[in-house]
């Protein structure tokens, strides 16, 4: 059975892999970290990584970006493999990623759910058809009113997969209100909507003359991200330094 330590035990995400995690006879979660500790967990739980002595296969990563660079210095030390779904991380973090990575292997992505990666994959697929055929390209994201970063990691990587298809030509746009022009024809339009408890929707639009294609992808229950990190680190546990993507837990 895999050893797993929780890193953001006691979150939202955190209490969710925990309760999927006991019904995965794959996978055991041995110890948790949180700086919250007003929950109760049948596992020992940690204040920080750095205090955390108990030995596991792999980490999960559901914190927040200010942890992180600990969390990768910690993985590294121990040579344990880690399954980072934490966003919002800044370049200098980004850049920590990759070095990190030649060292132990990090899976890294900004959505865990199978739904949203095979989007990635169409998008590429669509992008190359109806942006040459002078289709305007618009995002649309919407959460929680708790979340933290705007645009969503998820948003940000979905903008890149339709540009990585565009030879990386594509500027983003965040906020139209500031500057009076028409929309150039080389960008992609990213919005970003804070409300209620919306777990995550997102829509991609392909805008062209007289036809409209959307692309929409909604998520009802937070147990979509929370299985997929399960199955990524069930993945990653064992695996070489590298850095690696939920592309290659899931086999297109």
């Amino acid at each position: 059975m895999i050893k797993m330590i929780m890193h953001g035990c006691n979150g939202h995400m955190g209490q969710t892999i925990t309760k999927l995690a006991k019904e995965d006879s794959a996978i055991e979660i041995v110890a948790g970290v949180d700086s919250y500790t007003g929950v109760t967990n049948e596992y020992p739980v940690f204040e920080s990584i750095e205090t955390c002595d108990v030995q596991a296969d792999v980490v999960v990563d559901f914190s927040n970006a200010g942890a992180v660079d600990g969390l990768l210095e910690y993985c590294e030390k121990k040579g344990i493999p880690v399954v980072l779904c934490t966003t919002g991380l800044s370049d200098g973090q980004l850049e920590m990623v990759q070095k990190t990575s030649k060292n132990v292997a990090i899976l890294r992505s900004a959505n865990m759910s199978l739904g949203i990666n095979m989007l990635l994959k169409l998008l590429k697929e669509a992008a190359g058809i109806l942006a040459p055929a002078g289709f305007d390209i618009e995002l649309v994201e919407r959460h929680h009113n708790q979340k933290l970063d705007a645009p969503s990691g998820t948003a940000l990587a979905l903008a890149d997969s339709v540009n990585e298809a565009l030879d990386n030509a594509y500027t983003y746009v965040y906020d139209r209100s500031k500057v009076r022009q028409k929309r150039d024809k080389k960008e992609i339009g990213i919005s970003a909507v804070r409300g209620g408890t919306i777990v995550g929707d997102h829509e991609v639009i392909f805008a062209g003359a007289d036809e409209v294609v959307e692309f929409k992808h909604t998520a009802y229950s937070k147990a979509v991200f929370g299985k997929g990190a399960l199955e990524a680190a069930k993945f990653l546990a064992g695996k070489q330094p590298g850095l690696y993507d939920m592309s290659d837990v899931i086999q297109f």
